[in-house]
């Protein structure tokens, strides 16, 4: 318990932390990035299976095409997800990702009832109306969608169900979802340097060594988190997940300075109370099973 509680709270401060990592790397193009993540991911993940000899599954999967073509899929929501993450960070809207990621918990919610047909008590359906009301709040006084929280949160939610769904385990998976996408990222590279819009080609010394570790950066947390999640219940898991955003935030208004008034930090409270009552509903129906 002690080492799953460790493992999972350990991956969530990465991911917390994050922002400060992306935003050292705000001379390259967020797209240009996303592609290095999936090269260097894919050559550190190589590294980690050949240290544990991990291939027997790779065979009798790419002879599946049905599998290649979910994997496909949720490795393009995993880029949407990681491109846009990375351009609100140099955008300067670090607030606005880690609202997605604070939403993303009950996006997974709505995504159980409507598409795995999962009934919820009357204390969650609360709990998903007052974020819907957060929400609405925070629509109201920018007087347009948050955009950025919800496709952070759509497509992790969506990531997520197809993961859960998907026949293989965490390496596994990421390695084959690196694997897919990597004649695109490596394509999409050379593109870039034949026509001279390559920004890691001109980026420092400095810079150019932080791409190159997006692979550990990427892969370490996720595979953190997937070993220390099989070793402690999920109800604490989920109360663990909002390390990450929270972190975020605080790194959004103490360190990059961004606004949070009182009509945000609202919306916020909003959101906040619907994940307090929801993840008090989970641990009492755990504390009630054991």
């Amino acid at each position: 318990m002690q080492t799953g509680i460790l493992y999972t709270l350990l991956a969530f401060l990465i991911w917390g932390l994050f922002p400060l990592y992306f935003k050292a790397l705000h001379t390259i193009a967020a797209y240009e990035i996303v592609l290095h993540r999936f090269v260097w991911s894919l050559l550190f993940l190589a590294i980690v299976l050949l240290i544990k000899q991990r291939w027997a599954w790779l065979r009798p999967t790419l002879s599946q095409p049905k599998l290649i073509g979910l994997f496909t899929l949720s490795a393009t929501l995993l880029a949407a997800n990681w491109l846009t993450y990375i351009w609100a960070v140099n955008a300067g809207r670090v607030i606005d990702a880690s609202l997605g990621y604070f939403i993303n918990p009950l996006i997974n919610v709505l995504l159980g009832v409507v598409l795995l047909h999962e009934r919820l008590n009357k204390v969650q359906w609360l709990a998903i109306a007052i974020a819907c009301l957060g929400v609405a709040w925070l629509t109201w006084q920018a007087g347009h969608l948050p955009w950025i929280a919800l496709i952070l949160a759509c497509t992790f939610g969506f990531y997520g169900l197809l993961r859960k769904t998907a026949q293989l385990g965490a390496l596994e998976g990421l390695s084959l979802e690196t694997i897919v996408l990597f004649p695109f990222a490596i394509g999409g590279l050379l593109w870039l340097i034949w026509t001279d819009r390559s920004d890691f080609i001109v980026a420092s010394i400095d810079t150019q060594l932080l791409v190159l570790l997006t692979g550990p950066i990427t892969a370490i947390p996720l595979l953190l988190f997937a070993a220390g999640a099989r070793q402690i219940p999920l109800s604490l898991v989920g109360i663990l997940q909002y390390t990450g955003p929270t972190l975020q935030l605080l790194i959004g208004i103490f360190v990059f300075h961004e606004h949070f008034g009182l009509e945000r930090l609202l919306g916020f409270g909003l959101i906040w109370l619907a994940l307090t009552i929801y993840a008090a509903d989970g641990w009492r129906a755990f504390t009630q099973k054991t």
